[in-house]
């Protein structure tokens, strides 16, 4: 653990609190992503298998569970909730997100460190999560009434992979034999993502005003 995976964990923890409470406080969901979240989901199930058979530390099993729980919770919010369910925009969040799920699973096949069931599932979640926010920045561009709350949760979660990307240069020269250009590779096209998002939040936050992402 270094300072650098401490911030980022602690922002990514950030935006799903910054999520919940808007859907709580607001008893809406409008502008938010179901198949992102949906995406998150599988992200979190398929790389947190080691928690039933190897034990890092308690730290480790609490953000695990704490994790999936809330991308669960999110999505039942979404789906079912008989008052948040309704502001869901079923029309404008239509990304195919077997175009994604499809082609990071075969890639996860082909271009793995180890070919296991264990390894194929998470290196499949590593792909997927560099993708997953599509969807969401998709339905952004067709929405032009951002509220403050969504945006501040998509700039965290683009925060917290930029800390990781800080936490892997950081641990690639303070540990001996540390490697893990999946990650990097896969962090770097996640982050990059982002940029264009970045640069219009920054804008609108240094002119005060409601974001607004061009179609």
């Amino acid at each position: 653990m270094n300072i650098f995976r401490f911030a980022g964990d602690m922002t990514h923890l950030c935006s799903i609190i910054v999520l919940l409470l808007k859907i709580q406080a607001t008893k809406s969901c409008a502008g938010l992503s179901l198949r992102t979240q949906e995406l998150y989901a599988i992200v979190f199930v398929s790389r947190y298998l080691d928690l039933f058979f190897t034990f890092i530390s308690m730290y480790n099993v609490i953000m695990k569970l704490i994790f999936i729980s809330s991308s669960f919770c999110i999505i039942w919010y979404m789906r079912c909730h008989r008052i948040v369910a309704q502001t869901y925009d079923r029309e404008q969040d239509t990304f195919r997100v077997a175009f994604l799920v499809v082609p990071c699973f075969m890639l996860s096949l082909m271009i793995n460190h180890e070919f296991s069931f264990t390894e194929v599932l998470w290196t499949f979640s590593i792909y997927l999560e560099a993708v997953a926010i599509l969807p969401q920045l998709v339905l952004l561009q067709r929405t032009f009434n951002i509220d403050t709350l969504t945006s501040n949760y998509i700039f965290l979660l683009g925060a917290y992979r930029a800390l990781y990307m800080l936490n892997w240069i950081y641990r690639y020269f303070t540990e001996r034999d540390y490697s893990q250009w999946i990650v990097w590779t896969s962090g770097t096209l996640q982050t990059a993502t982002y940029c264009d998002f970045f640069y219009y939040y920054i804008l609108s936050w240094r002119k005060n005003e409601r974001l607004s992402l061009p179609s």
